[in-house]
């Protein structure tokens, strides 16, 4: 400020005439105060810049961007938990009455009005949310159905409305609702309602995973020799196929491990691996639905995601092993024997 008012000194003559300041030394700097007079300006347009960029709060002084940009995806976190909740409900209400069952593709992949009536719950809610048209859905329903299941780089819902079916229809209590988001073909976050329990999964990228609303993590668990793992043998009941997952998970016991379990929702086992209750969560045969929730809440846990032959996670290859660290994943790997499955993104006569 002592600058800015010295470079716009103004002389008249009576400082000259009366001050031997003026007289004998100002003008020798005088030349230069015009520089000054524009470096002073040069400053003050920075520091106007900077002030448009960023202000300081009046509680913590800490620099704010003024321009910073909101949260795109934050809003659409928080409708995912709120809509997974209004489904559990649904759920509950509907295992408290008559259950129709009818089956997919096999006698044993089992699916329930239950299951439709409340994929079309959660999608018309995310249609009128955010608007018919600006966003994709991949569901287990509509696949079913005929839907395509193909993931592209536009916004894109993958929902399991009920996963473990099986488990709903018999009472047995363990049955979630999966939603994830997925944008430029990465997920972005995943919500698993574990809704007879009434425990809510979720997770957002880069923000930790939570149940309940309370942290969780991953154990830390690094002897296979002390670990439990948790697999499914799936609905294909092909001789070949079967005798495999059999073969595997004999193979796992054997090694030896603390035990072998399965919950019926794969959801559900890879919260389990979140919350250091299992140390790891292998699988061939499962859908992109059945994981791509659980998929964020392991790794935003600290966990892992890896294929069954060790290499990269594929989230439509069907087929995964999410643990707690890349030494129990690694020492299961050894032990899966793999078997195909097609892709969920692979061509209908494909499939």
């Amino acid at each position: 400020m002592l600058l800015y008012s010295f470079a716009h000194l103004r002389v008249t003559e009576a400082p000259v005439a009366n001050n031997p300041f003026y007289r004998h030394i100002f003008p020798y700097i005088k030349p230069y105060l015009h520089v000054v007079r524009i470096m002073t300006h040069v400053l003050w347009d920075v520091v106007a810049i900077l002030q448009s960029l960023f202000y300081f709060t009046d509680s913590s002084k800490q620099p704010c961007s003024r321009n910073k940009m909101e949260d795109p995806w934050q809003k659409a976190y928080d409708f995912a938990v709120a809509v997974a909740k209004k489904a559990g409900e649904e759920i509950r209400k509907a295992g408290e009455s008559e259950i129709r069952v009818m089956t997919k593709s096999s006698t044993v992949d089992l699916v329930t009005k239950t299951d439709e009536r409340v994929e079309k719950i959660i999608i018309g809610s995310l249609k009128q949310e955010f608007g018919e048209g600006t966003h994709c859905f991949i569901g287990e329903e509509s696949v079913a159905n005929g839907e395509p299941c193909i993931l592209t780089d536009k916004p894109t819902w993958i929902i399991d409305p009920v996963d473990g079916t099986t488990n709903f229809v018999h009472g047995f209590p363990f049955v979630a609702v999966c939603i994830a988001f997925a944008i430029n073909k990465q997920l972005e976050f995943g919500v698993v309602y574990s809704c007879l329990e009434d425990k809510m999964y979720k997770a957002r990228k880069g923000k930790g995973a939570f149940c309940n609303d309370e942290p969780i993590q991953v154990s830390d668990v690094k002897d296979i020799h002390k670990s439990i793992i948790i697999s499914e043998h799936g609905i294909d009941r092909s001789p070949e196929k079967v005798t495999k997952i059999l073969s595997t998970m004999q193979k796992i016991l054997c090694i030896p491990v603390h035990g072998l379990r399965g919950s019926g929702t794969a959801a559900t086992n890879m919260c389990l691996v979140a919350t250091g209750a299992v140390e790891a969560f292998f699988e061939i045969g499962i859908h992109c639905w059945d994981i791509a929730a659980g998929a964020v809440i392991v790794q935003e846990a600290g966990g892992i995601l890896l294929d069954v032959d060790g290499g990269p996670f594929d989230l439509m290859s069907r087929r995964m092993v999410s643990a707690n660290n890349d030494v129990i994943a690694k020492r299961i790997i050894k032990e899966i024997e793999i078997f195909p499955s097609a892709r969920d993104d692979a061509p209908i006569e494909e499939k």
